[in-house]
């Protein structure tokens, strides 16, 4: 039962966080900043409001800001070079229209980044008794 609200208040902060991430990324294509680098800083917004809904709403974790929130960002940077890089193949050698593609893309990384928390960031310590 924990694991499916678990999942539950995932899916809930990761819609919150696609929002975020897509309304940005379409605000910078509309003033005209090109496709990858409005990515990359519509990805910066995502990953904070990921992290505070994560770390408080999914994962309930109570270890330190600073190093959680560091790892956090670097695991999900691994998934902003394979967003990035699927981008450039849909759009710049496929000549895919830049929101289109960063949807499909986002199918990917949506994927990547629940693994990445689940079992890297906001894993569990495990008490032992002995």
């Amino acid at each position: 039962m924990k694991l499916k609200r678990e999942l539950i208040t995932y899916l809930i902060s990761g819609g919150i966080t696609t929002g975020v991430n897509y309304l940005l990324y379409a605000g910078l294509l509309a003033l005209h900043i090109p496709y990858l680098a409005a990515n990359s800083i519509a990805w910066t917004g995502a990953v904070l409001t990921a992290y505070i809904l994560n770390r408080r709403c999914v994962f309930h974790s109570h270890q330190p800001v600073a190093g959680e929130l560091l790892s956090f960002a670097a695991m999900r940077f691994i998934t902003l070079l394979i967003e990035n890089i699927l981008l450039w193949l849909l759009v710049s050698r496929m000549h895919a229209a830049a929101f289109p593609a960063k949807i499909l893309v986002s199918a990917v990384t949506v994927i990547g980044n629940y693994v990445l928390c689940k079992f890297g960031i906001f894993k569990k310590e495990v008490i032992r008794h002995g």
